[in-house]
């Protein structure tokens, strides 16, 4: 499979600027970046974008994840490798992401109240815009049909 198009991020390169500036931002927030790779995972695998999938995995490893645990993000609320904190993180990427799936708050007050519990404001707004982020780039690789494992050039 070949993408329809070079990624937009390329063809108007003035965004790659902003966009290493937004990761050097979110990852300066202090949140553990395995923390971080397990919400752009669990954001991409619900969106289906399999280049962030892909990317997502290596990034993880290189930050430390095992294949058990990342094995089990899919299915995390069974698993029993992950903290609480992480399950918080991931709880907030899934409502944040599938904003459209509830009639009520998109984030319900019970996830936002137990990732609250394990971070400080500064942390949350990491993860927030770690998801924000995830979901830009996963609508534009599905977009493009980007297809795992390329590399932007």
């Amino acid at each position: 499979m070949s993408a329809r198009m070079k990624n937009p991020a390329m063809v108007l390169p003035d965004t790659t600027k902003g966009i290493q500036h937004l990761f050097r931002a979110m990852h300066a927030g202090g949140v553990p970046q395995h923390t971080m790779e397990l919400v752009h995972l669990r954001v991409s695998q619900i969106n289906g974008c399999s280049a962030c999938v892909y990317g997502g995995i290596d990034s993880a490893k290189k930050a430390g994840e095992t294949d058990e645990r990342l094995h089990q993000v899919a299915a995390w609320r069974e698993a029993t490798c992950f903290t609480d904190a992480e399950r918080a993180a991931l709880a907030l990427a899934e409502s944040a992401t599938r904003i459209a799936d509830r009639s009520g708050r998109a984030v319900p007050d019970e996830v936002w109240d137990e990732a609250a519990d394990h971070y400080t404001e500064e942390q949350l707004a990491a993860v927030i815009l770690m998801i924000a982020t995830t979901n830009f780039f996963n609508r534009l690789n599905t977009t493009v049909e980007e297809p795992a494992g390329a590399t932007w050039s």
